[in-house]
């Protein structure tokens, strides 16, 4: 079992930067692949980024490629996504999930466990 919480999100203009982290409970942390999704209002939840177990393999939607990063510590047991460049489009509420087994991981339905999500708002 894991417990996923997120923090980190707010309000910033265009072009400002945000640091979302996501705190996770459970011994097996480092096991995981770790993604974070997003879900704007009235459309689906969608895919922004994974990292492998190691925090070798990355992946990243490509609406937000080069301008998001995501990085993990399995000591702390938390993963980060840094956002850069914001963009209003990028308003959602953003949602760290767990994968068990998958070397990589993109789809909504590959992963086990869900954070409560965090708001980001960004103003044009």
């Amino acid at each position: 079992q894991v417990q996923l919480v997120e923090s980190g999100g707010g309000l910033v203009q265009a072009g400002g930067s945000l640091r979302l982290s996501c705190a996770a409970s459970g011994r097996t942390f480092s096991s995981y692949t770790m993604g974070w999704f997003r879900q704007a209002p009235g459309k689906e939840r969608e895919f922004v980024a994974a990292t492998s177990w190691s925090g070798v393999t990355t992946y990243y939607a490509n609406s937000v490629k080069g301008r998001f990063t995501i990085s993990r510590d399995n000591a702390k047991r938390t993963v980060f996504l840094q956002m850069n460049s914001l963009k209003s489009e990028d308003t959602a509420v953003y949602y760290c999930a767990a994968s068990a087994g998958r070397p990589i991981a993109t789809m909504t339905n590959e992963y086990d466990y869900w954070g409560q999500g965090t708001q980001v708002t960004v103003s044009s």
